[in-house]
């Protein structure tokens, strides 16, 4: 256990958005798991727009690295141009 008053808190701190970036993280596979379960590009296009704007805000937010990001992206855009 921590001693300093500093370092308790900053165990506190950590802990709150560790459980934040982990909530965001599960909202970011439910838009994602949403896009990619859509079967034509009118059912698909306004889901795609909505994980790209989630991968964007995670990238800048330091909870997603910009390259994890931009692979999701380019993975999500390779599906929406195979659909019908």
């Amino acid at each position: 256990m921590a001693h300093h008053k500093s370092t308790i808190k900053r165990i506190r701190t950590n802990e709150k958005s560790r459980l934040y970036n982990k909530n965001l993280k599960s909202y970011l596979k439910e838009a994602l798991k949403s896009a990619f379960a859509s079967e034509n590009k009118e059912e698909g296009a306004p889901r795609v727009s909505k994980a790209f704007k989630m991968l964007d805000q995670l990238a800048q937010k330091d909870i997603l690295h910009k390259n994890n990001a931009a692979n999701q992206k380019s993975r999500l855009s390779k599906f929406q141009n195979g659909l019908a």
